[in-house]
């Protein structure tokens, strides 16, 4: 089977520019096997056989018959609409089923949790928005994130000493500090309990 590169293509494409306007092909197409249409998709399906070894010519004439006869079929068969943005086509529904990039998605496996509160029905909890009233700046705010509610206290210009721990260490601390680890340590806690449901739901194990 030959090939024809992409130059070769561009050089015919040109020939085909310098037979001038006079040389047009025709707006009408007619081939042996008609073709077969699937306007949903802009598909346009040619199953005549090309000659052996067919020149770049060849192809642009072929792929030229098929855009015509596409471009006929729309014109004669679907809604034209011309609005103020300008004209559109109403294009049917699409006939032809087309392979998935990836397969089906698998169903995910249940948690721990998630089979106990299947077993006892225990309804999920209701999630409640991701804002909380602040009581002290009387607005909403995010519950986590930038400026969340869990991080309270960790910019507070001014802090309350702990005089116990200040009496048995010898030093004041530094408060902010400690509730910004604090915070960072659950975080590291929820993530490996969530590792560790993954991982025994992934098993099978109860």
């Amino acid at each position: 089977m030959s090939t024809v590169t992409d130059t070769e293509m561009a050089e015919a494409a040109s020939q085909i520019d310098l037979n001038g306007p006079s040389k047009k092909p025709p707006v009408t197409v007619t081939k042996p096997i008609p073709y077969e249409f699937d306007l949903g998709h802009l598909l346009c399906s040619d199953t005549n056989p090309l000659p052996h070894n067919p020149s770049p010519a060849d192809l642009l004439s072929t792929a030229r018959d098929c855009a015509q006869s596409l471009l006929n079929q729309l014109l004669t068969t679907c809604t034209i609409h011309s609005t103020a943005d300008g004209v559109h086509i109403e294009l049917p529904a699409p006939t032809t089923a087309l392979p998935r990039e990836k397969s089906l998605p698998t169903a995910k496996a249940q948690t721990k949790w998630e089979r106990f509160a299947a077993k006892k029905g225990i309804a999920p909890k209701r999630r409640d928005g991701k804002l909380v009233y602040d009581e002290q700046k009387g607005e909403w705010v995010p519950k986590w994130g930038y400026k969340g509610k869990n991080k309270d206290g960790e910019d507070d210009w001014l802090v309350e000493v702990d005089e116990k721990k200040e009496a048995m260490t010898g030093e004041a601390g530094d408060v902010r500090r400690e509730r910004r680890t604090e915070r960072k340590e659950r975080i590291r806690r929820q993530e490996r309990k969530m590792r560790a449901n993954e991982k025994r739901a992934s098993n099978g194990g109860g």
